[in-house]
């Protein structure tokens, strides 16, 4: 059972990440997807909104990823379902990847070059450390996602959300619709977490109250959620005494973040960037170890499941390149997350794997207005991104042509948001 390349996972990026592998020459290309059917979490997806920028049309998350399924469909991809993988080890020029499942119970697949895809996981009331009891009816917002649209159980009628992620704000329209009562979304900051259009369309339009810089302070309830406590919070997000609000409720939605699924990652020693909490990639999406390669929101949460996609091309060609011992190994460029910007990716870059253009994907730390996010080497502004707005929750997309960079020998490339220079 030796491929060419494996894939772990089989979401968009997962999807996308093989189509273009094989379309630049891979031969032998496996998939292995621990779920039921391939799409990932877009099955559940049943809102529209998505493909804008990758076909060019609307489409629900289900005919989103219906559209990847079919072109691994023709090109004849073989794919293996209700399989998790265990873990993955280098084996001289080989990855050994121990992988399980009820048909064929315990497999060791090896490959040339590896993806992963792994896709993200939410954070839980555990994670966050909310005082109360463990009663039933608290939810992460995915979770509940998935029960209503997929399995087809209604998890509550009076709901409280926490959290103003993406998620958040679509399940609080998701709940309305269903005859659920949301009494309101919480949201510990100062701003929503979520792309403005959600919460226009989510909130706005169903008369849902926003509650920002508030967060809940205590679950009440022993078997079944009863209620929740509120509090404004200070600038230190802080909870402020004297402001507290009960909140009576049966149903507790989180939707508090979303952390990269990289435990398989971390054990195979690849290295990992602590402020994505994913791996630390290349301009082809290759990761420290050869042949390893990372995209979409295992290497860090996207806003878009547009730019999974897009993502996922470029790691698929690296390991049709690697795989024909084209992809170099040199680092020209270093990226640097100056003040106001919370991570960039890719952290590296190697102008010769380069066609065109490396677009660098970050996000700031707070809203700003009326700035402007400068790319330097060294004390020269080589491109600037304009936008009336920058929003923690939308990502930002920073594209530099090679011919830019090429006027360097190296260095850093430090991304700052200030003032536009006049």
């Amino acid at each position: 059972m030796i491929y060419d390349v494996v894939i772990l996972g089989g979401g968009p990026a997962g999807l996308a990440a093989a189509a273009e592998a094989k379309k630049q020459g891979a031969e032998n290309v496996l998939i292995l997807e621990r779920d039921r059917e391939l799409g990932g979490i877009l099955n559940q997806c049943i809102h529209n909104g998505f493909g804008l920028h990758t076909f060019n049309e609307e489409l629900t998350g289900p005919e989103y990823a219906e559209r990847h399924i079919n072109e691994i469909v023709e090109l004849g991809i073989p794919y293996l379902l209700n399989t998790m993988v265990l873990d993955m080890v280098e084996h001289g020029d080989l990855k050994v990847i121990h992988v399980i499942n009820e048909n064929d119970g315990y497999m060791a697949i090896e490959s040339k070059a590896v993806i992963l895809t792994m896709g993200c996981r939410e954070r839980t009331s555990g994670a966050i450390g909310i005082p109360g009891y463990r009663p039933s009816g608290v939810f992460t917002a995915g979770t509940a996602q998935r029960f209503i649209n997929m399995e087809g159980y209604m998890c509550g009628k009076e709901v409280v959300i926490l959290g103003s992620g993406d998620i958040g704000l679509i399940m609080a329209r998701r709940m309305t619709l269903e005859g659920a009562h949301v009494q309101a979304v919480c949201e510990l900051m100062p701003y929503s977490n979520g792309l403005v259009r959600n919460i226009v369309q989510c909130l706005d339009d169903y008369d849902i109250p926003l509650k920002l810089s508030q967060t809940i302070t205590f679950i009440h309830g022993k078997d079944r959620v009863e209620g929740v406590t509120i509090a404004k919070v200070d600038e230190r997000l802080k909870a402020i005494p004297g402001t507290e609000e009960f909140i009576p409720c049966d149903t507790l939605l989180l939707s508090v973040g979303l952390i990269p699924e990289n435990e398989i990652t971390r054990h195979a020693g690849v290295e990992m960037d602590p402020r994505t909490s994913g791996s630390v990639v290349g301009e082809l999406r290759q990761t420290s170890m050869p042949g390893v390669f990372a995209c979409g929101n295992v290497v860090h949460v996207h806003d878009l499941v547009d730019f999974v996609s897009q993502e996922a091309v470029l790691a698929g060609k690296g390991a049709a390149k690697y795989l024909k011992g084209q992809l170099n190994a040199d680092v020209d460029f270093t990226t640097v997350n100056g003040d106001g910007i919370g991570y960039v990716v890719p952290q590296k870059v190697a102008i010769k794997n380069v066609d065109d253009s490396v677009t660098f994907y970050m996000r700031v730390r707070q809203v700003f207005k009326d700035k402007v996010v400068n790319a330097y080497i060294g004390d020269t502004i080589i491109a600037t991104k304009k936008e009336k707005k920058f929003l923690p929750a939308e990502m930002v997309n920073f594209k530099i042509t090679k011919d830019i960079l090429a006027e360097y020998p190296s260095g850093e490339i430090r991304f700052v948001v200030e003032e536009a220079k006049k």
